[in-house]
């Protein structure tokens, strides 16, 4: 079952269950299509936006006995929000592992549920962000995408006046995509034809929500493998200074700050610099943050070897990242910055 499917009456059917499981340990059916499965799997492998996605699995009846092992990826979950979702915990301890985005949860979600729970963070499909071989030129000064500081959107719109830069900023929700196919791919060749990247750490603006976490958000890997010089705020966790540990990966402003045009114009006196900073991004967005690496995680956890076609794209990363390095010899080199991909996880 690659996605459930609605069944009859599924908007009603999917509310009530929606709500007798957040106030009771109930679990009925959320009105998803029942799925036959005509044999027992290796691995069953649950990718969920929050914990309500967990509904769904209503759609496989006895779903523990259609896999040997079970593995479920939880998108977005702050430790803030526990207590609120204390009876999704029961159905996340059935799993034999449980994949956070955020380190944090991961943490907290492993005291409440036993030591099942492993940090594994996002990732990019490098391949399609990545500016190489064609180099692309970058016609876009800076680029915004999602939450921002309104210090910093204003400081941009004066620069966009006194000096013609070209900024490119959200005037939409990213939700009324017509196509989020083309919308995802729209993005990625806007990116790598841009100069700077804006970044921060997740729902910054919301601490109401995501409480003292600091996570570090997609925005990161996709700034990385485009090869755009990240200006944002660096997440304050540990995770991150692992996963972004080669020199000026992000350009320090903090969140709030009108000082943007001063980093830029301290990039932009040195080319050398810059040029270093950008192949720097993409080489080891290449080596460490493709989705490839990601799959590889899962199935490290799921105890599955890999399949050729992840060996055939790991294999490409590496080549491609290669011909980056020999491209300019004060890029760090391949042996450098190369990474174990299980690393990923914690």
């Amino acid at each position: 079952m690659v996605a459930p499917r609605p069944g009859k009456w599924f908007d009603q059917r999917w509310a009530l269950a929606n709500f007798l499981s957040w106030h009771s340990p109930l679990i009925v059916d959320a009105g998803v299509a029942r799925q036959e499965v005509p044999r027992t799997y290796e691995l069953l492998f649950t990718i969920c936006g929050s914990p309500v996605d967990l509904l769904a699995l209503n759609a496989l009846g006895d779903w523990k006995s259609v896999a040997k092992r079970s593995i479920c990826l939880i998108d977005e979950m702050w430790v803030k929000e526990l207590k609120a979702y204390k009876f999704y915990l029961n159905i996340l301890a059935k799993f034999d592992q449980v994949l956070f985005y955020y380190s944090g949860t991961a943490k907290a979600v492993n005291e409440a549920i036993g030591p099942k729970c492993r940090f594994v963070p996002p990732g990019v499909d490098a391949l399609l962000f990545c500016p190489y071989p064609s180099v692309e030129r970058r016609v876009v000064d800076v680029y915004s995408i999602g939450r921002r500081s309104g210090t910093t959107h204003q400081a941009l719109l004066r620069l966009v006046n006194e000096d013609r830069r070209f900024y490119i900023y959200d005037s939409v929700s990213g939700s009324s995509a017509v196509n989020a196919k083309e919308h995802r791919f729209l993005f990625a060749n806007t990116v790598k034809r841009s100069r700077y990247f804006i970044v921060n750490p997740g729902l910054i603006d919301k601490p109401e929500v995501r409480g003292d976490q600091s996570e570090t958000g997609n925005r990161y890997f996709e700034g990385a493998a485009s090869g755009a010089i990240m200006i944002g705020e660096r997440p304050k966790n540990e995770e991150f200074c692992k996963m972004f540990d080669w020199p000026d990966a992000v350009l320090d402003l903090p969140y709030g700050s009108d000082q943007i045009g001063r980093i830029m114009d301290a990039v932009e006196s040195d080319p050398c610099w810059e040029g270093t900073m950008r192949r720097n991004n993409v080489m080891h967005a290449l080596l460490r943050h493709d989705w490839a690496y990601r799959w590889e995680a899962v199935l490290d956890a799921g105890k599955l070897n890999p399949l050729q076609g992840l060996l055939d794209r790991k294999s490409r990363l590496e080549c491609l990242a290669k011909e980056i390095a020999v491209s300019d010899p004060r890029s760090h080199s391949q042996a450098q910055i190369r990474v174990d991909p299980a690393s990923t996880v914690l």
